[in-house]
């Protein structure tokens, strides 16, 4: 007779496969989710109470994505202009 532990020859997974990826998320989210304050605010969807932690998340949102946008204004800036070539030469 055959133990059937012994009949296993199954090896066992690695649980522990690829790594998970990073999250993704990055400005426009950001803005979305600003949009989406804004909209669900008009539209009376947070109760009076809700309205300062919304406010100051929105306002976090804001002063960041204004940040943001400064800095990328001033990158694009400081970026040398692409020589163009001489059709003359």
């Amino acid at each position: 007779m055959v133990d059937e532990a012994t009949q296993n020859t199954e090896t066992p997974t690695d649980t522990a496969a690829a790594p998970e990826a990073a999250p993704d998320l990055n400005i426009n989210d950001l803005a979305a989710m600003k949009s989406i304050i804004d909209v669900a605010s008009s539209r009376g969807a947070f109760k009076p109470n809700e309205m300062v932690p919304v406010g100051t998340v929105y306002a976090k949102l804001e002063a960041f994505l204004n940040a943001a946008q400064a800095a990328q204004a001033a990158q694009a800036a400081a970026a040398p202009a692409p020589a163009q070539a001489n059709p003359y030469a």
